[in-house]
């Protein structure tokens, strides 16, 4: 399948290069989420997640951390890696920029990517990034803040673990109890991320916890 995939790819921009669409076109190789474990195959074979902890469904960053690989011949620099940090729903307020495109006037989550491919550093990027698995009812969140990451599982009310990415890419060594005052910084961010919501009720047999009260 990777071999396939990889043909795939190249036939199209082998097109691109044919109708000399190559340099007026982006193209954005990437993927949903983490490597899988499902199917009776053994993860362990080609130790896809690298160095991270974790897979699909999983908000340590081996879940949700993807690859993320541009190619705009004469636009974006060939051989350079960006240390930005987005989302998915970054892509919106992206392809509005590129395409010249008002954004709806309904507030959004998403910031462009486009200086970032055009190798400006430090102008565009969120504060903060919330995640969430909900699957029946609230399954994990997890929120991105720099380097610090803080992971809630089990209920809404659950402790948060805390991980210094720069140091613990790995997400092995849980500081919650040594920054309280980050924990609590990821309580308040909590507090204003998430809601419940009708379009995603709990499902008979699924249980969620409540969620405590945002701060006023």
């Amino acid at each position: 399948m990777v071999t396939r995939m990889d043909s795939y790819v190249g036939r199209v921009l082998d097109e691109l290069k044919r109708l000399n669409l190559d340099e007026r076109t982006l193209v954005i190789f990437t993927s949903d989420n983490g490597p899988h474990k499902e199917s009776g195959h053994n993860a362990e074979r080609f130790k896809p997640c690298g160095p991270l902890r974790g897979y699909k469904r999983d908000l340590t960053d081996g879940g949700i951390r993807v690859p993320f690989i541009a190619w705009w011949p004469g636009t974006v620099k060939a051989k350079r890696v960006s240390e930005h940090v987005g989302y998915f729903g970054d892509f919106m307020a992206t392809a509005a920029e590129l395409a010249g495109a008002q954004l709806p006037a309904t507030p959004l989550d998403s910031i462009s990517f486009l200086p970032a491919l055009l190798g400006k550093r430090g102008q565009q990027k969120h504060e903060w990034l919330y995640f969430e698995f909900h699957e029946g009812g609230f399954k994990s969140a997890a929120i991105l803040e720099g380097r610090w990451k803080g992971i809630r599982t089990t209920g809404t009310n659950a402790a948060f673990q805390l991980y210094d990415l720069k140091r613990d890419i790995g997400e092995m060594n849980n500081l919650a109890g040594k920054r309280a005052d980050i924990v609590e910084q990821m309580n308040r961010y909590f507090d204003t991320a998430r809601s419940e919501s009708a379009d995603w009720p709990v499902r008979a047999g699924a249980t969620n916890q409540p969620r405590r009260q945002p701060a006023q």
